[in-house]
């Protein structure tokens, strides 16, 4: 096993109670904020108006920077740093998913050093200070609200990209399951494969953990146990309770430890291009991908598909076929696509602008290494 540094700062409360405690924690650190919200459903639901009401009772003022669209943009992030800088906030509320709270994180590095925020992304820039985060989810699928990394994407250079900065961990996180039941089942179904994928991520690192690797299985069962229930009867609190904290375990870190990088991440910046060209929802694109990476590298990671198998199974004598099929069954039981023809994009022309990215950006894992070969072959099975 690696050495390895064990960290998460972030103050989580979890149930129906939770976000009585957010005034207090926000009185910490001064008295206005900025919220960023999505599309409008936390106004549609009523959760902006119970935020608002206790920050008002509170004595703390606010402003509110909304419409972040999933797959968050670098404008939405510079325009909500100019916000910032206007309003002269003391700190930030990321109240939505994971596209609001990944765009929160970057405007609280951001705006404090009125740094720009792609070179943030670019690492052109390094960050220096941050200006105090508070996460309100709404969405159990992306994990983003218990660690420090965040995702976005610029049109104009091509580019969807990742950062991982310690300066971004929020400072509380608030999880109310009931915040959830609203998630319709699509999300919901994306949200359980995105969750899935991150704990395939942590697994697929470099480095011998094993009980980092039944951590990563358990979470992963857990995922399939639930996913039926909960798809048949999404305004059960219970299960949205097990999805929640399913989801946050995923990405705070737990399945990581003991191995020389927190993550492969090749199917994610592969999947990530099929979200730049198309707006594809994320969840979609890791159905997608995850099967066939597994299939043309087989050879190359045998043994450890092997051994996923038979942590998932029990079964010794499992093939890697029959390991890849499993996944493959369960997406298919929850109605998650498992090409691009499934999602509308299965014409030539479709791979063709996809392959012709990849090879360009070059994609790859921080173990496994990605090359052109591979995307040919990727390409011909989604």
């Amino acid at each position: 096993m690696n050495d390895f540094v064990a960290y998460n700062p972030v103050k989580l409360f979890f149930g129906k109670n939770s976000i009585e405690k957010l005034p207090a924690e926000l009185l910490k650190y001064g008295n206005k904020a900025l919220i960023l919200t999505g599309k409008g459903s936390v106004r549609k639901y009523g959760y902006f108006q119970e935020i608002t009401n206790l920050l008002s009772q509170s004595g703390i003022e606010y402003v509110e920077y909304s419409g972040i669209k999933p797959n968050p943009v670098v404008e939405d992030a510079e325009k909500a740093v100019e916000l910032a800088k206007q309003e002269n906030i003391d700190m930030i509320i990321a109240l939505g998913g994971g596209s609001v709270i990944d765009t929160a994180k970057l405007v609280s590095i951001a705006y404090p050093s009125g740094q720009n925020v792609w070179k943030l992304m670019k690492r052109t820039s390094e960050p220096i200070k941050n200006v105090p985060l508070f996460v309100v989810l709404t969405l159990a699928a992306t994990g983003t609200e218990m660690n420090a990394a965040a995702v976005l994407q610029n049109h104009q250079t091509q580019e969807k990209i990742g950062l991982f900065h310690p300066l971004m961990y929020p400072k509380a996180s608030f999880l109310n399951p009931n915040y959830t039941l609203s998630v319709p089942k699509n999300q919901t179904i994306n949200g359980i494969i995105d969750l899935i994928a991150h704990s395939l991520e942590a697994y697929f690192a470099d480095g011998n953990a094993p009980l980092s690797d039944r951590l990563a299985v358990a979470n992963i069962l857990e995922a399939m146990d639930y996913a039926p229930a909960l798809l048949k009867n999404l305004h059960n609190y219970e299960l949205r309770s097990r999805m929640m904290w399913n989801a946050t375990i995923a990405e705070n870190g737990t399945t990581m430890h003991g191995r020389s990088v927190t993550g492969d991440w090749g199917t994610h910046a592969l999947a990530h291009h099929i979200s730049l060209l198309w707006d594809t929802p994320h969840g979609q694109t890791l159905s997608i991908v995850f099967p066939a990476w597994m299939k043309v590298l087989k050879n190359e990671i045998s043994q450890r598909i092997l051994n996923l198998g038979k942590l998932l199974t029990g079964n010794e004598k499992i093939s890697i076929e029959e390991t890849i099929n499993i996944f493959e069954e369960f997406f298919r039981s929850i109605d998650a696509p498992l090409s691009m023809e499934a999602i509308g994009l299965g014409e030539k022309k479709h791979k063709e602008k996809l392959l012709k990215l990849w090879k360009k950006n070059k994609p790859t894992g921080l173990h496994i290494q990605l090359n052109d070969k591979h995307y040919e072959k990727i390409i011909e099975l989604i």
